[in-house]
């Protein structure tokens, strides 16, 4: 049974980090291309960061310079590292994993407010 658990979300002052994880199991982790999506209330879900077996990343502009997606195949997890958060970057988070088809994280909720 493929699992992708998300953890590290929470409450957080404009300009402050975060650090999402999201632990993966039940898929041979190295061959998936990982991501990260964000859900913001009355919105659609939005790519926020991927990167590929091979280590490549990509981002979205709104993102980046801001944001890091650093994956460790040795434990099987993939991150979201975020700095300089912005109101507008409030959002449900989902982890995803990509190779012969796509699985789902259940998401965490990043708030960013004073």
């Amino acid at each position: 049974q493929v699992q992708l658990v998300e953890s590290g979300g929470g409450l957080v002052q404009p300009g402050g980090s975060l650090r999402l994880s999201c632990a993966a199991s039940g898929i041979t982790f190295s061959r998936y291309a990982m991501g990260w999506y964000r859900q913001a209330p009355g919105k659609e879900r939005e790519l926020v960061a991927s990167i590929t077996l091979y280590g490549s990343t990509n981002y979205a502009d709104s993102v980046k310079g801001r944001f890091t997606i650093p994956r460790d195949n040795s434990k099987n997890t993939v991150y979201l590292q975020m700095d300089s958060l912005k109101p507008e970057d409030t959002a449900v988070y989902y982890c995803t994993a990509v190779y012969m088809g796509r699985y789902w994280g259940q998401g965490t909720q990043v708030t960013v407010s004073s």
